[in-house]
């Protein structure tokens, strides 16, 4: 806009305004001071951003769509700026249309706070008319107080219970916008709610659906599947946005395979072919904090050990008998010959007591060869059997995993199923049900790398990771120990050996 004194700069701003009604990739090319400032590296919206606006603005300058709902739904891979265009649309819809409602909810309510909200705010922030809007954590209002009512955008998260507050989605004459962020994980009676709220006359109803495609069911995949005829959608992959990690991506499509649905979900914006969901189900280990297991004297004693990679993570031991689990110790900040001598003193103790263990399993990846040398070093391989476990090597069924770590949390997920005894220990509960598993190209059965849940905001299930590992090896008790067939649910029939 033109430099001039306040009254000139205000008929400018009026006409820009005007002229930009229901062309919004004009008015984002125009509102943002592109290629200065924060946008110093940017010269406009990506590509796929401006097909969205030219689609909206097309609709919109059609008279004969203009007052029908206006349908978007866009799938994508991670990092494509999603939320950025969110705040680009919201700010258009707004500023060039009196007393427009805007409603805006995400899968969660964190989502909404932490992500989608502040990044509405920064784009708000940019806007050439930044200063006509009171920007808050869970609304935009126009600061006209005569309109602050009715010319609004609201930030709300989403309930099951008290789908009401999408039915009064009305604003006859004007305009409407409907935002869902991350639309994989919000409920049918949500979206249902909303359909059912685009039915005023004369009005401009725009509703757009942005997410990942987690799940290969639901309100969000059907935009793409059953109601595709009611959804103009696109599907977007990582590696065609400006700005994303190539060099990232193309790791986990190394490790994981193109058509895995790992990089299907995480990267291509295409739908898995199995549910991208939890591995262990919270019911079956909520079952097993109370189970109270009987038959396993005489079983194998598997003592284990998960050590610590990172600073924030830790190194956990405890051991398994049959049923019965235990965890023993967690430790911080050790170094691996500290390490070593604190499962030593485990090893001594049950010895002592008479309870000594027939094997222990040790993660072999990183530091944890230190912890296993330190421990053969000492002459303990000449007490008990020591297995040094890898997570990336061939599972004993290929068919069925991808590799040896997701096989023995599968080991572990079936007996959590069939019943066992684990430790009331919040943190080994949230380790069981934290990780998520989808399947290869080969449709063998992967599990979530510990890196992927820390970008999801989880800690390494080192707990998990613990009891998983006890799984890992068939050892015979000792010859004196008699055991009964029935013991352990019925599974002795796969033998014990060495």
């Amino acid at each position: 806009m033109q430099n001039g004194n306040s009254l000139v700069v205000e008929q400018e701003l009026g006409d820009f305004l005007a002229e930009t009604e229901r062309n919004p990739l004009a008015f984002v090319l125009d509102a943002y001071d592109w290629g200065e400032g924060e946008l110093a590296k940017a010269t406009g919206p990506y590509p796929w951003q401006r097909e969205v606006l030219e689609y909206i603005g097309g609709w919109l300058q059609n008279p004969a769509t203009r007052c029908q709902p206006c349908r978007v739904a866009v799938c994508s891979g991670h990092g494509i700026g999603k939320s950025a265009l969110i705040g680009m649309l919201i700010g258009w819809a707004m500023s060039t249309c009196e007393d427009c409602r805007v409603l805006v909810t995400a899968n969660t309510a964190k989502q909404l706070d932490t992500k989608t909200s502040p990044e509405v705010a920064t784009w708000f922030r940019r806007l050439i008319n930044a200063d006509d809007w009171d920007v808050k954590q869970t609304s935009i209002k126009v600061k006209d107080k005569a309109h602050e009512k009715t010319w609004r955008a609201d930030f709300i998260p989403w309930s099951e219970e008290n789908p009401a507050a999408f039915a009064g989605l009305h604003n006859k004459g004007k305009r409407i916008l409907v935002i869902f962020d991350e639309a994989s994980g919000i409920d049918k009676v949500i979206w249902e709610t909303v359909s059912g709220a685009m039915s005023d006359e004369d009005t401009e109803i725009i509703w757009i659906a942005f997410g990942n495609a987690t799940e290969n069911t639901g309100s969000f995949f059907e935009c793409f599947n059953r109601a595709k005829h009611r959804w103009w959608n696109r599907q977007i992959d990582s590696r065609d946005v400006e700005g994303t990690n190539k060099a990232e991506i193309q790791k986990d499509v190394d490790d994981y395979g193109e058509d895995s649905d790992f990089v299907r979900v995480r990267w291509r914006g295409v739908f898995p072919r199995a549910g991208f969901s939890q591995f262990i189900p919270s019911e079956a280990v909520e079952v097993c904090r109370k189970y109270k297991a009987q038959g396993f004297i005489g079983l194998p004693r598997i003592l284990s050990t998960d050590v610590a990679r990172y600073g924030d993570d830790q190194t956990v031991t405890g051991d398994r008998q049959g049923r019965k689990a235990r965890i023993l110790e967690k430790l911080r900040g050790l170094d691996t010959v500290q390490v070593a001598e604190h499962v030593i003193k485990i090893i001594d103790q049950a010895e002592a007591n008479g309870e000594p263990y027939d094997a222990w399993v040790c993660d072999g990846d990183g530091i944890g060869a230190g912890v296993i040398d330190h421990v053969k070093h000492r002459g303990y391989d000449r007490k008990l059997a020591i297995f040094e476990f890898h997570g990336g090597e061939s599972p004993r069924d290929p068919h069925k995993y991808f590799n040896r770590r997701a096989e023995v949390w599968g080991l572990s997920r079936d007996a959590i199923a069939a019943g066992m005894e684990i430790p009331n220990d919040p943190e080994l509960v949230t380790d069981l049900t934290a990780p998520k598993y989808f399947f290869s190209n080969k449709q063998q059965i992967q599990l979530e790398r510990k890196e992927d849940m820390k970008k999801r905001g989880l800690a390494s299930p080192d707990c998990g990771d613990m009891l998983a590992m006890t799984f890992a090896v068939n050892v015979v008790p000792k010859p004196k120990q008699e055991v009964s067939p029935e013991v352990y649910g019925g599974q002795m029939s796969q033998g014990w050996m060495r």
